[in-house]
């Protein structure tokens, strides 16, 4: 267990300190900023829909960030044989394996975090604009509602982003497998696709063809709770006027049932990679 945990530090340390790591989030920080400052011209919709907007920027600078990382974490150590060196250590392929795989996903943890921070500061300030509302009164029932408002955006912001995460968790378990066998040239189209396909699940019909390609490809459908955490009014305090509302509990209690789903399709995905991995001769070639 040790020695994964210094597999794990050093690789979150070396995905940190890439260049394009620093750019994507900057650029990231600095577009959902520049979008906070627009208006969407949604007829008082406006909040949500820069909430939806801005979720789509951070899960796609975070991924191509991940993608990078996962795709470079094993192929270029061993082609540079570097992996010769580490592998010389006592440490079980395994433990490399599962040690990058972690250094990377709390590498993509740190960089939704550090946007999603950003974007709910940018909510926090929009919230009173978009709903016409006076963010310097002095009227009680103004104040409450104004926070009320700022709370139940926030509020379905934070597993918004928990089931970002646990989706580019879930790639990038696909993209560490794919690496200990190709190049960052060819795995990342290859995950990109995996991505799309994974997003078109949800359309196919019935039938044991459909059952196996939902069971090889992961049915991304299961992180997206848009229609609840964004779209939707979200109770809280237990009680509410709006009927309609979704409450909390329920949002939570799917986002634990998605971490199930992640957390099994990751475990697969890196088994499948440990299998390419045993076989991969780690001198810079192929035999």
């Amino acid at each position: 267990m040790y020695r994964t945990s210094v597999i794990v530090r050093h690789t979150f340390r070396e995905s940190i300190v890439q260049p394009i790591y620093a750019l994507l989030v900057g650029l990231g920080a600095v577009v959902l900023f520049v979008f906070a400052l627009l208006p969407f011209f949604t007829l008082g919709e406006d909040v949500v829909m820069y909430k939806a907007v801005a979720l789509d920027v951070v899960l796609l600078l975070v991924l191509i960030t991940t993608l990078f990382a996962t795709s470079k974490s094993i192929y270029e150590e061993i082609e540079d044989r570097t992996m010769l060196t580490l592998m010389s250590k006592p440490v079980a392929k395994w433990e490399v394996l599962v040690g990058k795989y972690l250094g990377i996903v709390l590498a993509a943890a740190m960089a939704i975090a550090i946007l999603g921070v950003v974007l709910a500061l940018c909510l926090w300030f929009r919230v009173p604009g978009d709903y016409q509302l006076n963010a310097s009164t002095l009227d009680d029932r103004e104040v409450r509602q104004i926070l009320g408002l700022r709370l139940m955006h926030l509020a379905g912001l934070w597993p918004s982003l928990l089931l970002m995460w646990l989706q580019i968790s879930v790639l990038a378990a696909v993209s560490v497998a794919i690496s200990t066998r190709v190049s960052l040239v060819v795995n990342l189209p290859a995950v990109i696709f995996i991505y799309i396909a994974g997003n078109l699940t949800q359309f196919l019909g019935g039938g044991w063809i459909a059952g196996a390609i939902n069971t090889l490809v992961p049915y991304l459908a299961n992180f997206d709770l848009r229609q609840k955490t964004v779209y939707a009014r979200i109770a809280l305090g237990g009680a509410t006027v709006d009927v309609n509302a979704v409450h909390l509990g329920e949002i939570w209690s799917y986002t634990a049932f998605a971490a199930i789903y992640a957390l099994c399709y990751a475990t697969f995905a890196l088994a499948a990679g440990m299998l390419l991995f045993q076989g991969r001769e780690l001198g810079g070639g192929e035999g």
